[in-house]
């Protein structure tokens, strides 16, 4: 495929680029908006962005090797790839694209089906990854971001450390007095060294309190540190599982890139109930830090959320209406984000409920093949579904599996769990292990959540069993005393 761009044309518009962003980091840092180390962090970050942005590339090339289908670009708006495939060279950090690969390790890979006319089969359960590479953050949102939201946060982490070290000492009143004063001098002038501007403020006489008050202080993240997604990507799998895999297999391959690893795949606490995974990656060179941030994301979600972005704009203003001119002028901008709050849970809810129909789908399609695979192993004992699905390193606590298990082979011994249509006379041990086969299916794959007022149908064996396992989940996590977190 020819380029219809110059042969320069991804660096020349790189660089022009680069020297605008540079420009406006610089004019940030005289007027005082940012300090020099600011500055200068921002500065390694949108300097040699086409580098940095061959970068990710190569990042993703040692993680899934070649991409399967055409590179394409990406557009924002509608959330999806616009029909023009691009060449690597033309690849540039002004335009985000969108690309296939495979998950080479994929744990489910060749175990759910379809079956359509004419005896069409179908895999129901892709081995691909759909990745959404993102162009560069715009600096004026970086500056946004690290003036604004960042150092807002920092400034409250500053003063709660102040408060706490201070009060220490049975001195509340002066402790409050003093992280007040904090407060309002790193309000009037970006500060991300505090030390100073708070010993001056407690003065002399406190030299032991000035010790841990400084080495507590140092531990906060600085706001510049916690722009972490001036480079980013979004993949998208079809199953938890894969995610996981993909996680560990970077966490295991080059442990010494990765910065954070956060999953929320089972987070059950957060009041958004946004379910993903995000590792924070190290591409950079030379001993120059680089962050990029890696959404991990199952397609399921993520079509929902694309699909119900049109229904979420037209309830915030209808919803907008509703909030009195009164909550308005008292809340200002807070109206808005309880709004984009509360909408944000119950998409997400939504989202976590069209995901686990999803797993019971494929849960109902296994239940015939591993009843096929307990006549065709008799005597040999050989599985075809060994180490399927792959046990994952981030699970749930040994002491609710157990809880979980006894209760299954009960419900099995009293037949509440029974296979009436099984290829052969099933003895009660050889339904037992289908059953618990079934049961660590659900608990690796799906979400699960403290609503109880849904289920998925049980109309058939897949839906109870899988409705069983998410009740015995909810009642472990509303014991306070075994209550440990996902």
């Amino acid at each position: 495929m020819s380029s219809k761009y110059s042969d320069t044309y991804a660096v020349d518009l790189t660089a022009d680029n680069d020297r605008k962003n540079l420009a406006i980091i610089e004019s940030a840092r005289v007027s005082g908006r940012i300090n020099d180390e600011a500055a200068e962090y921002l500065s390694e970050l949108y300097s040699d962005s086409l580098m940095w942005f061959r970068e990710v590339f190569y990042f993703l090339g040692k993680c899934f090797g070649a991409p399967k289908a055409p590179v394409m670009k990406y557009d924002y708006e509608t959330d999806s790839a616009i029909e023009e495939p691009i060449k690597i060279s033309d690849i540039n950090p002004l335009s985000p694209y969108i690309v296939h690969h495979r998950l080479d390790q994929d744990p489910m890979r060749n175990q759910f089906f379809t079956s359509g006319a004419g005896h069409k089969i179908d895999l129901a359960v892709s081995s691909i990854v759909t990745v959404i590479v993102g162009g560069q953050k715009k600096i004026d949102r970086a500056l946004e971001k690290v003036t604004g939201k960042y150092y807002s946060a920092y400034i409250d982490e500053v003063v709660e450390t102040v408060y706490r070290v201070l009060s220490k000492s049975g001195r509340e009143t002066s402790a409050q007095a003093i992280s007040d004063k904090v407060r309002d001098k790193l309000t009037e002038k970006y500060i991300s060294t505090p030390s100073e501007t708070v010993l001056s403020i407690i003065g002399s006489g406190h030299e032991k309190i000035a010790v841990e008050l400084v080495r507590e202080l140092d531990k906060i993240k600085k706001p510049r540190m916690r722009l972490q997604d001036v480079w980013r990507v979004k993949c998208l799998f079809d199953l938890i599982p894969q995610a996981r895999t993909f996680i560990e297999k970077i966490c295991d391959t080059m442990p010494e890139r990765i910065l954070s690893v956060r999953d929320n795949f089972y987070d059950m606490n957060n009041p958004r109930n946004y379910r993903d995974a995000k590792l924070i990656i190290d591409i950079g060179k030379d001993g120059r830090v680089v962050p990029m941030e890696i959404i991990c994301q199952v397609r399921t979600f993520f079509e929902f959320e694309r699909q119900t972005h049109s229904k979420y704009e037209a309830l915030r203003k209808t919803e907008s209406k509703k909030v009195s001119k009164t909550t308005r002028n008292v809340a200002g901008e807070k109206g808005k984000d309880i709004i984009d709050s509360a909408f944000s849970a119950y998409e997400h809810k939504m989202g976590v409920e069209e995901y686990n129909l999803l797993i019971c789908q494929c849960l109902e399609a296994l239940f015939d093949r591993v009843g096929w695979n307990i006549l065709y192993s008799q005597g040999n004992g050989a599985s075809m579904f060994e180490g399927f699905p792959k046990q994952c390193k981030l699970y749930y606590p040994q002491k609710m599996l157990e809880v979980i298990t006894n209760k299954l082979d009960n419900a099995i011994e009293n037949e509440v769990f029974h296979l009436t249509d099984a290829p052969a006379n099933l003895t009660q041990a050889q339904e037992s292990e289908i059953f618990r086969f079934m049961t660590r299916f659900i608990l690796v794959s799906a979400m699960p959540y403290l609503q109880q007022d849904w289920k998925v149908p049980s109309d058939n064996l897949a839906g109870r069993l899988f409705n069983f396992v998410m009740t015995e989940i909810q009642r472990y996590y509303k014991k306070p005393s075994d209550k440990t977190d996902l």
